[in-house]
């Protein structure tokens, strides 16, 4: 995936650390997979299917980073499935 998106000309970072912010404190960090042109961030799975927990996942990512794309996209085993999380972080409250 990094080499493809290269190939293209953007800019793809892979696992990239966030921290976990709570009440303005670092309570942990959690890696993205990929984040591209510093707007987007790709979640990678290899699951027979996608769950809720891998789109809270993403969802969360977004949040931490204040980026308001993502893109799940899971290569199981009938092909790729791909799911897009659009979060609009102004209506959210600052951390």
């Amino acid at each position: 995936m990094l080499i493809e998106l290269r190939e293209v000309g953007l800019q793809a970072i892979p696992q990239v650390k966030l921290d976990v912010i709570y009440r303005g404190h670092t309570v942990g960090y959690f890696y993205a997979d990929i984040i591209v042109n510093n707007q987007l961030i790709l979640e990678l799975k290899a699951a027979e299917a996608l769950s809720q927990s891998h789109e809270v996942q993403l969802v969360n990512y977004l949040v931490a980073t204040s980026k308001e794309v993502g893109l799940l996209i899971n290569f199981g085993s009938t092909g790729v499935n791909v799911r897009r999380e659009v979060r609009d972080l102004k209506s959210l409250p600052a951390r």
